[in-house]
């Protein structure tokens, strides 16, 4: 006999977590964690950057955090969260120094590499970006095994058109989640800002906000990778069957 529970801030669902340690190419160890499906086939995978570890950004950053917690479960996804360079969280500290997005190329790139040659039967892999995850997401995220990015509060902040010009030109899809009431680039500017990236698909989340604190905003965030990632289990459901 089962019964149906509400999905709740601190719901975690069943799901195989495995702390990894993640090597880049100029020699550190960063601190990871692959969550996976319990039973079910893997029908995508997300590779996460963080937002600003400046401030308070991290693998534990509270959509990334619940996305582990909740969609290998509830949408047959493998999350791939990890700290780069000089980050801490609970999970532990990454080894190196923050560069401002330029020597965390490496850290991006042993990401992609770990969840690609750990799930070589997964070809569905997308990378999501947070606010400074965004602009990482666009500088260095261009191995091709990825299928494309996912953009969440994109600030542009160490972007340049160059990068953007250099996606136009791959052609892959680029989607960017945009809070009506973003601190950094709101809709309007948004559009302005992304003009040189032409095959880019903008969602303006209304009443939104750049931490998208709160439920409901968490809860759109989840739903809209999951329509594009794996549309088959969208919407997700906001309860959950417990023994």
């Amino acid at each position: 006999m089962t019964r149906l529970e509400v999905i709740r801030a601190a719901t975690v669902l069943p799901a195989r977590r495995i702390p990894v340690e993640l090597n880049t190419a100029d020699g550190l160890r960063l601190i990871g964690e692959l969550a996976l499906p319990e039973r079910a086939a893997i029908a995508g995978a997300l590779v996460m950057l963080h937002p600003l570890p400046t401030h308070g950004g991290m693998m534990d950053s509270h959509i990334y955090r619940k996305a582990a917690f909740r969609l290998p479960a509830l949408a047959d996804l493998a999350i791939f969260r990890f700290n780069t360079r000089g980050t801490a969280s609970e999970q532990g500290k990454s080894e190196g120094e923050f560069t401002n997005g330029v020597d965390e190329r490496f850290d991006v790139e042993a990401a992609i590499e770990y969840v690609a040659s750990q799930l070589p039967d997964v070809p569905n892999i997308w990378v999501v970006g947070w606010s400074f995850g965004t602009d990482l997401a666009l500088k260095h995220a261009r191995d091709q095994r990825v299928q494309g990015l996912i953009l969440l509060s994109p600030p542009l902040r160490t972007s340049q058109e160059s990068d953007l010009e250099w996606w136009a030109r791959d052609g892959r899809r680029v989607i960017a989640i945009v809070p009506e009431f973003d601190d950094y680039l709101p809709p309007a500017q948004a559009r302005e800002r992304f003009a040189k990236l032409t095959q880019l698909e903008m969602i303006e989340v209304a009443n939104g906000k750049h931490l998208w604190i709160g439920e409901p905003s968490v809860q759109r965030v989840h739903n809209e990778i999951v329509k594009i990632v794996n549309p088959a289990k969208y919407p997700l459901p906001t309860e959950y069957e417990v023994p």
